[in-house]
């Protein structure tokens, strides 16, 4: 039993110092700088851009890194959010419920002509929680394989509908994440209301929210202020290099409404404060997206919870996503009204995962701290 004691006050006090030396005196701002700078040289990636919204509305921008050449990153760069956009259109969709104009319990058909392996009777409900068993396009290698040969050519949606095999299961009977899913809910939002997505987003997101740097590809033309984005593009050949100007078009009109925008840190976490603070969708309706269900997930948002040592936890919800040479993250920590985005300029996981963990712990010990002055 003694022994035991003393395992126990030796755990206690390891941790205790473990905790005692983590902390660091550094203002917020040079902490940040250093976490983002540290997983780039870790990794070896060129550039981030991180925005951080706080419970009292405060904004924090911050860069490291560079976009090309001498080119630095700066805060007011775009970058692709790659499945984020998933978010932003499940926030669609349920607006146009809460209008009456869709029902989460619609099938299909209601709204699409029948096509190839995709069964009429799945719902929209079915289609934002990933639960439809609709096939990934991306996993048939014939589309990887059209896309590289035909990088100049625009696949309609209904090209892409073309590459799908058998369902994996029934629809509601098991969770699959498929970029189809959000591509058939892009075509829904058009039929029902006679409109183009990009359009749709404008009017009742980015005019009414004053979010000004935020495009959806290929129905909108993105200003040069891209982060330049660095990887093999898609070619497999080992090569790392700025591919930012070269011929993209064809993934780019595949993207869509699964990945097809582009924003910057600020006015992606903007999007997530204002979402997850109930600025966006009625209390009924946000209740609905984050209730999280197979796999992990809700209507459009991802759950995770980060580890911050031996002993705390955070939970966040939010959304992933990548694109050609890029990595987003957005993430709402509820238990501290706090919105993290984090965006790297290459397609590197390891990075990126690194980078986040450190912010999160970095804010909250900076709104614990604060808190208990």
């Amino acid at each position: 039993m003694a022994k035991v004691r003393i395992w126990i006050l030796i755990v206690t006090l390891l941790i205790l110092g473990a905790t005692s030396c983590s902390r660091d005196r550094r203002p917020l701002d040079a902490r940040l700088h250093a976490a983002l700078s540290d997983g780039l040289r870790k990794y070896d990636v060129k550039g981030a851009s991180a925005a951080l919204i706080f419970p009292d509305q405060s904004v924090r921008l911050v860069v490291s890194g560079i976009s090309h050449d001498t080119v630095p990153i700066r805060p007011g760069m775009l970058f692709a959010i790659g499945s984020i956009t998933k978010n932003v259109v499940a926030a669609l969709v349920l607006q146009l419920v809460e209008e009456g104009a869709l029902s989460l319990e619609d099938p299909l058909n209601k709204w699409l002509p029948a096509y190839p392996k995709v069964d009429g009777a799945i719902t929209i409900r079915q289609l934002l929680a990933h639960t439809s068993g609709i096939y990934m396009f991306w996993e048939n290698q014939q589309i990887w394989e059209d896309l590289k040969k035909y990088r100049d050519r625009v696949f309609a949606p209904e090209e892409v509908l073309a590459y799908l095999k058998e369902p994996h299961f029934p629809p509601g009977k098991g969770f699959r994440y498929s970029n189809t899913n959000y591509l058939l809910l892009a075509m829904i939002i058009t039929r029902a209301t006679g409109s183009s997505l990009s359009a749709e987003l404008r009017r009742r997101f980015w005019q009414p929210q004053g979010l000004a740097n935020s495009y959806l590809s290929m129905e909108e033309q993105i200003p040069d202020r891209l982060a330049h984005v660095w990887g093999d593009n898609f070619d497999n050949d080992g090569s790392f290099r700025d591919i930012t100007y070269l011929p993209r078009v064809s993934h780019e009109s595949i993207t869509y409404g699964s990945a097809g925008l582009f924003m910057t840190a600020e006015d992606l976490a903007r999007w997530c404060h204002l979402l997850f603070e109930g600025k966006v969708l009625k209390p009924s309706s946000l209740k609905e997206m984050m209730t999280i269900g197979k796999g992990g997930y809700g209507l459009g948002v991802e759950a995770r919870v980060f580890r911050r040592g031996l002993m705390s936890r955070e939970k966040a919800i939010g959304h992933g996503g990548g694109n050609i040479g890029t990595m987003a993250y957005m993430w709402y920590l509820p238990e501290h009204r706090t919105s993290i985005v984090l965006m790297i300029n290459a397609f590197n996981g390891k990075c990126i995962n690194y980078i986040a963990k450190q912010l999160v712990t970095i804010t909250v010990e900076h709104l614990s701290s604060r808190n208990s002055k």
